[in-house]
C-alpha cells in the first residue's frame, strides 16, 4: 500500500516500488507485469501503474510488459555505449576534475577496499557518476542516466559475485585522473568496462 503523501504522486511512488523490486531481484527477469494485480496490491488505480510501467520501459527495465532478461547481444550493445561515453568522460575528468571531486573519487576507492557490499555498491556508483559528470555534457549524462537502472543490475552482479581486480582498476583509473593523464585514464576505463562485460557474459553462459 502506498503512503499518503501529496508531495509524491502515486505514479512516482508506484514507479519507485516497482523499480526497487526489479533491482533487488524480487521481480526477476521474465516476470510478467500485470497492471490490475499491482494496482490492487498498492491500492491505486491502473493509471499510475501504467505511467510507472512506461517510465520503466524507457529505462530498459520492462519490455512488452515483462521484466527484462538481457541477452548477450543486449549486454554487448549497452556496454559498447558505456565504453565510448565513460572512456571519453575519464579523459575529461583528467583534464577538468576539481580537487574536491578528486578527493571524493579517492574516498570511493577506499570504501571499495573495506566497505560492506551495500557500501561498495554505492561507492562504485558514485565513482562512475563523478567521472561521467566531468564530461560536462548534458546529453551524454542523460544517456547514462537513462541506462542507470540497467547499469545497476550489472554493477550488482560484479560486486556481489566479487569480480577480481574491480577495486584495483578503480584505483588505477583514479591515479591516472589525479596525474592528469587523460589518455591513460580513458584506456583504463575502457579496459575496466570491458572486463565488467566479460565477467557478466561468463555468468550468463
Amino acid at each position: 500500500m502506498l503512503e499518503s503523501n501529496r508531495s509524491r504522486p502515486a505514479s512516482h511512488q508506484s514507479y519507485e516500488i516497482l523499480r526497487d523490486r526489479i533491482l533487488n531481484g524480487e521481480l526477476p527477469g521474465g516476470t510478467k507485469i500485470v497492471e490490475e494485480k499491482i494496482a490492487a496490491e498498492l491500492g491505486v488505480s491502473r493509471t499510475p501503474i501504467r505511467e510507472s510501467i512506461r517510465k520503466l520501459e524507457h529505462e530498459g527495465l520492462i519490455e512488452n510488459k515483462k521484466v527484462v532478461k538481457p541477452a548477450e547481444k543486449d549486454l554487448r550493445n549497452m556496454f559498447q555505449v558505456r565504453i565510448l561515453l565513460e572512456g571519453y568522460s575519464a579523459q575529461c575528468a583528467a583534464a577538468y576534475l576539481k580537487e574536491n571531486d578528486l578527493q571524493s573519487l579517492h574516498q570511493c576507492v577506499e570504501i571499495g577496499k573495506t566497505g560492506t557490499v551495500e557500501e561498495i555498491m554505492e561507492a562504485n556508483e558514485r565513482f562512475h557518476e563523478i567521472i561521467v559528470g566531468a564530461s560536462n555534457n548534458p546529453v551524454m549524462i542523460d544517456i547514462i542516466d537513462r541506462m542507470s537502472s540497467i547499469i545497476y543490475l550489472f554493477r550488482k552482479t560484479v560486486v556481489f559475485y566479487n569480480r577480481p581486480h574491480l577495486i584495483d582498476e578503480h584505483e588505477q583509473i583514479y591515479q591516472a585522473i589525479k596525474a592528469r593523464n587523460g589518455e591513460k585514464a580513458e584506456m583504463l576505463m575502457k579496459t575496466h568496462l570491458q572486463a565488467d562485460l566479460e565477467f557478466c557474459l561468463h555468468l550468463l553462459s
